[in-house]
């Protein structure tokens, strides 16, 4: 058969890549994808992400058998509920049901409703009311711009100067805000973060997967918030125990919750959660794979992707299972200048991997006159797998520091306090 992937960046070259690897799978298709897919065996379409019609007559005209939505704009734009109404098979929630990540104030009323684990918070709209919220909570404190904010939105205010800043740019400014400014406002909470995915479809709910992020651009988890600058699956931290007990007190609480209020989900549940001494805690839900976590956790998964999918589309309950013998550490490498600033058209040697037993997934590239370009603050990750997490971090690391590009970088402990913890257990 042929399947179509939504979307241009790794988290999608990933997916991608993975449907290739299935039997069941000829062709695969990504819109637009980006030119780095292309040593894979990706067919590029030039059609934008947002060109529902486009798109559909592409799937029409092609045979595409089903198509796999990978980032959150398009679920917010309601590609699948295009594809729905055209009688066309789509994997991604409805525009309704993206409301899970798409709105952060619909996100924390739901858990509230429904009593499922989260971090105290208020709304607001009003600058003058959101400040004097803060003031008197003091800080630390998070702050949320409501909406979409490609993973950029939120603010950890240590500082009083921080929280005003972050009140004055989502608010007054309007930074990240599609529509009226809006705030989430939460209480700070410490702890083990990590990202649990399951594969949704109604009330039933398919493990896939625990993977650990690292946002913060700078080594020591310092510097402004990014989209990810590498992640690790699985997570020695997150036994499975723990595992189980999100699944149950989280994941089947959100999908019931989600079809009692009229938005069956159908599609990629993605808990932010977090480990604090009250106890679990949802820190954010997406309704896509995130990036990166997606390369490491692909790698991890011992299941035929597209097997699985195609199983949930045809009504199916499918199986899937995770290796449980080794790691996954990915690394991103990012433009000087990222995230606020990012320099683009930065010659990028040939992203060849396959000696240093290494898989390299492309995001921010471009074609330039002599091969290919940075086209964005996140330019690839370099991903390795070990017996070991230490194993898996040397191998990554090892082709980094011998492939070194001029106005690059990329954080240099990834998956370290992983490691530590492993060698102190």
């Amino acid at each position: 058969m042929k399947v179509l992937v939504i979307g241009s960046g790794g988290r999608e070259h990933a997916i991608a890549k993975k449907f290739t690897e299935s039997p069941l799978v000829e062709t695969v298709y990504c819109a637009k994808g980006n030119p780095g897919m292309a040593q894979d065996g990706i067919q590029l379409v030039d059609i934008a992400e947002n060109d529902h019609q486009a798109l559909i007559q592409f799937v029409k005209a092609e045979k595409v058998a089903w198509t796999f939505v990978g980032p959150e704009i398009p679920l917010f734009e309601g590609v699948t509920d295009a594809f729905d109404a055209a009688g066309l098979k789509v994997f991604g929630p409805s525009k309704k049901a993206a409301d899970l990540e798409c709105s952060k104030q619909f996100a924390k009323d739901l858990m509230k409703k429904y009593g499922i684990p989260t971090a105290a918070y208020e709304t607001f709209e009003d600058h003058a009311a959101a400040l004097a919220y803060v003031e008197a909570q003091g800080v630390p404190i998070v702050i949320k711009a409501d909406g979409l904010a490609a993973g950029k939105g939120v603010v950890v205010a240590m500082t009083m100067t921080e929280a005003t800043d972050a009140l004055r740019d989502m608010l007054l400014e309007g930074k990240y805000a599609a529509g009226k400014p809006k705030v989430v406002i939460e209480e700070y909470l410490e702890g083990e973060e990590f990202s649990l995915f399951a594969l949704a479809n109604g009330s039933k709910y398919y493990y896939s997967g625990v993977a650990q992020d690292h946002k913060r651009a700078y080594d020591g988890d310092k510097g402004p918030n990014t989209g990810g600058m590498g992640a690790y699956s699985p997570v020695p931290q997150v036994s499975e125990a723990l595992i189980q007990e999100v699944l149950e007190t989280v994941v089947k609480p959100t999908v019931d919750a989600m079809v009692a209020e009229g938005r069956p989900f159908k599609g990629v549940v993605y808990a932010g959660l977090m480990i604090t001494a009250k106890g679990l805690r949802v820190i954010e839900f997406n309704a896509r794979f995130g990036d990166p976590e997606t390369q490491v956790i692909m790698h991890q998964m011992a299941s035929d992707l597209a097997q699985v999918i195609d199983d949930i589309l045809n009504g199916k309950d499918p199986v899937i299972e995770m290796h449980t013998d080794r790691y996954t550490l990915g690394v991103v490498v990012a433009a000087e200048g990222y995230p606020e600033a990012p320099l683009k058209d930065i010659p990028l040697p040939k992203l060849d991997t396959a000696a240093a037993d290494c898989t390299v997934y492309a995001a921010g590239v471009k074609e330039g006159e002599n091969g290919l370009v940075s086209n964005g603050g996140r330019i690839f990750l370099v991903a390795a797998q070990g017996a070991t997490l230490q194993e898996a971090q040397d191998k990554a690391y090892r082709y980094l520091d011998a492939n070194p590009i001029a106005h690059t970088f990329y954080r240099s402990d990834i998956g370290e306090k992983a490691i530590r913890f492993t060698q102190n257990k």
